[in-house]
């Protein structure tokens, strides 16, 4: 039997409003004066695989992100970015509650909100080496640990990238579940491929992992940075401080 969707409701504070799912813990946030800027700081790291993409090409890119959340990626890679960018959202009262008070645009021909399992959709055709900037933050009304996290997910995660795609994903659970994770998406894409933020304070850590091994310098690294806060408003020269490759697992 499959568990009742949760209702979805908010609450504001000193000029921020957040998405809830029957339970105090935040499933987004939107800062009411700049709705289309992000807000959260874990938030703010999935998008650090424009470290990885010339700015000059964002825009022609094919943006994924599977849990809507408060949309605050979608709208960013929409709205600020200026991509085609679809989010995958199983509940329809999160996406309703977007729409009215977060500010989420309606669909067009460069947006698309499909209403889905993640886990089944990822795997249609249509999303097969499509996707340039897959963002991946499936949490339950509970957030303890993330929804979908096998490593048959994460392959099917990999199937959906470009070659040069990147995958940015969540990870904040409990016990051991952030190395279990890792070592997950460490066999899907392979060790080389993965790289990982400090957590925050919160205790939220972002991985990104390549379709393809990266290969670029700290110099053109640190250049891009300065590019994206300049153009983007977006802390790039922090995240440069805090991501490095994941070392390979002991043999």
């Amino acid at each position: 039997m499959k568990k009742p969707l949760q209702n979805a409701s908010l609450s504001e504070y000193e000029g921020v409003r957040c998405l809830h799912l029957d339970t105090p813990w935040i499933q987004g946030t939107m800062t009411i004066k700049t709705p289309f800027k992000i807000e959260l700081e874990y938030v703010q790291r999935m998008m650090a695989w424009l470290l990885f993409a010339p700015s000059t090409l964002v825009k022609d890119r094919q943006a994924l992100q599977l849990g809507l959340g408060a949309g605050a990626i979608t709208k960013c890679c929409y709205k600020i970015l200026g991509m085609r960018t679809t989010a995958i959202e199983i509940n329809p009262k999160v996406v309703a509650m977007c729409r009215q008070w977060f500010k989420l645009p309606p669909d067009n021909n460069r947006l698309e909100i499909v209403l889905a399992d993640a886990a089944k959709e990822i795997k249609s055709s249509r999303w097969l080496g499509a996707v340039d900037a897959l963002a991946v933050d499936l949490y339950d009304h509970e957030a303890a640990a993330p929804v979908m996290d096998s490593a048959s997910f994460y392959a099917d995660c990999h199937a959906v990238l470009t070659d040069e795609g990147i995958m940015t994903v969540n990870l904040f659970g409990r016990d051991n579940s952030y190395k279990a994770s890792l070592e997950k998406i460490k066999q899907a894409f392979g060790a080389d491929c993965v790289w990982a933020f400090k957590p925050t304070r919160e205790g939220n850590t972002v991985v990104m992992a390549f379709r393809t091994v990266p290969a670029v310098t700290r110099e053109v690294l640190t250049q891009r940075a300065d590019a994206i806060e300049s153009r983007w408003e977006l802390p790039a020269k922090k995240w440069l401080k805090l991501l490095s490759p994941v070392m390979p697992s002991a043999s």
